[in-house]
């Protein structure tokens, strides 16, 4: 029961995103009670991804996997990962009058949502219960695509100052950022709208790739590397305490690029190791 009740409770943050989305729309007159709606919404899509790294992990121990749980954890993912970021960041574009047209943000969320409905279609094809079979994965999961597009939303927010005030005094990260030129903050949030618009298909197009991606659990908590995991999970901590946002936006590119520059690597290595052959063969 207790994979089960988390992934449902995975879905249900999802949900939530969704009708915090709606309810930022009704309170577009409102600038400050629509970022604190899209916060919220945000923090849910990645409260949701630690909730779907726990409900198959502990699957996994208990040996209470099953194919039920499965087809429920991929129909959670399809409402939390692939349609809930989408419509945030639909509505926060929109918003922000980040419009070329309507429908380009319509096709861009579109986008994102039905690659992440393919890329858990063949995810449950393809995979096993086996603890093995969760090391890697073929694309870039949608937990990951979906905790990018929260936390670039999460990046702007923050850049605008409207959410790093707390108790009526700025954050960390608010006095930070006082210290930042204008010209430098007002470019990265002209610059951080269109490249959401544009990640929305680009990391779609990455969940239906070729490109491997590791578990992120599984290189954090590194079986043959436990007391290195304990420092790097105090120096996390310590970091998301005082800046949660920039903090989760690093790690994210990160872990998104670390796929993409890894693949090109590999292929790069393949080729020329062809090419090799094929000189030795002449």
């Amino acid at each position: 029961m207790l994979p089960n009740i988390l992934t449902l409770a995975n879905a249900g943050c999802g949900l939530l995103a969704i009708s915090k989305a709606i309810d930022a729309l009704a309170a577009g007159a409102d600038p400050a009670r629509f970022d604190r709606l899209l916060e919220f919404g945000c923090w849910l899509i990645v409260f949701a991804g630690v909730l779907d790294a726990l409900d198959g992990r502990i699957a996994r121990m208990t040996e209470s996997f099953s194919d039920f749980g499965a087809q429920l954890d991929s129909f959670a993912d399809a409402i939390t990962f692939g349609v809930a970021p989408a419509v945030l960041a639909k509505v926060l574009l929109e918003h922000e009058s980040a419009v070329i047209h309507p429908r380009v943000n319509f096709l861009a969320a579109g986008a994102f949502s039905l690659m992440a409905i393919l890329r858990l279609a063949r995810f449950n094809l393809h995979t096993d219960h086996d603890d093995e079979s969760h090391r890697d994965f073929q694309g870039l999961p949608t937990p990951g695509a979906a905790g990018m597009v929260a936390v670039m939303m999460l990046m702007y927010l923050s850049l605008s100052g409207a959410i790093e005030i707390s108790d009526g005094r700025p954050t960390p990260v608010g006095r930070g950022m006082q210290f930042l030129p204008g010209w430098l903050t007002d470019g990265l949030l002209a610059v951080l709208l269109p490249t959401t618009l544009v990640a929305l298909p680009v990391l779609g197009l990455l969940m239906v790739s070729h490109v491997r991606y590791s578990h992120a659990a599984a290189v954090l908590f590194a079986r043959n590397a436990r007391f290195p995991a304990l420092v790097r999970v105090v120096f996390m901590a310590g970091g998301l305490y005082l800046a949660p946002v920039p903090v989760l936006f690093g790690v994210g590119v990160a872990y998104v690029l670390h796929g993409v520059v890894r693949h090109a690597l590999q292929r790069r290595a393949r080729a020329r190791a062809r090419r090799e052959e094929r000189q030795e063969a002449a």
